[in-house]
């Protein structure tokens, strides 16, 4: 089988791909790879706590390598130290990096160029697939997902801390992608069929957070530059998980 690492991002996409990945029996996942702000301990982006991630992995039965961040990393720090990670894998054997990534075109080129300078190369197993038929069969396989980060500027407070299902579906604006790919929502998936049992957790307390760019625009890290939010998403509404 082809070795490979699994990028992971404690959410559905992540999730879903993993499944897939796992079906075909092609590639033996060596390990996750999680992005961790080290001065809150929680997974960037998600707001996650960390103690969360572990008992995820744990239940899925694969392990977690961390990659670990200040809080206002530039894009030149996060590229050097993903740079180091990437070419201790190359030096392990592994040849593969998979992803969970659906359209977004620009993400992909940055991701397939950064992989090719250490001679790895991306698998994406959701690729242009359809996003409403992605997330139906989701739901159907018995995952189980809760929002813990929405974008302000596109969805209020009520659609945090919420689990998805039919019903969050179909309240989601028009504007608003039903998984979230281009940033609007992000999810902790705590049951389905790659987990040997569900993860406990208690639903804590809903905050809102901004957050103050960096001055070089080239060293915002999380821009949202895609084609249906030309905009920087400074705001979100983050629910905590315990």
């Amino acid at each position: 089988m082809k070795k490979a690492f699994f990028n992971w991002s404690t959410g559905k996409d992540s999730a879903f791909a993993l499944y897939k990945i796992l079906e075909q029996k092609e590639y033996s996942i060596e390990t996750l790879l999680t992005n961790v702000n080290k001065d809150y301990s929680r997974i960037s982006m998600h707001g996650l706590r960390e103690e969360l991630l572990d008992k995820q992995v744990a239940n899925i039965g694969l392990s977690v390598e961390k990659l670990y961040f200040p809080a206002q990393v530039t894009m030149d720090l996060y590229n050097e130290t993903m740079k180091e990670k990437l070419s201790q894998f190359k030096d392990q054997g592994m040849e593969y990096s998979i992803f969970g990534d659906i359209f977004l075109e620009d993400l992909k080129s940055y991701r397939d160029q950064k992989l090719s300078e250490v001679e790895l190369t991306g698998v994406y197993p959701l690729w242009q697939q359809d996003t409403k038929s992605l997330i139906r069969e989701f739901l159907a396989l018995g995952f189980k997902a809760i929002t813990v980060c929405v974008n302000a500027k596109l969805l209020g407070e009520e659609f945090v801390g919420r689990v998805i299902d039919e019903d969050f579906i179909n309240e989601l604006p028009d504007n608003v992608d039903v998984c979230g790919e281009n940033g609007e929502f992000h999810t902790f998936v705590f049951d389905g069929p790659i987990f040997t049992k569900p993860v406990d957790f208690e639903i804590g307390e809903k905050v809102l957070k901004s957050y103050t760019l960096n001055e070089d625009e080239d060293q915002n890290c999380h821009s949202n530059t895609s084609e249906k939010v030309k905009t920087y998403d400074t705001s979100f509404w983050y629910c905590d998980l315990k």
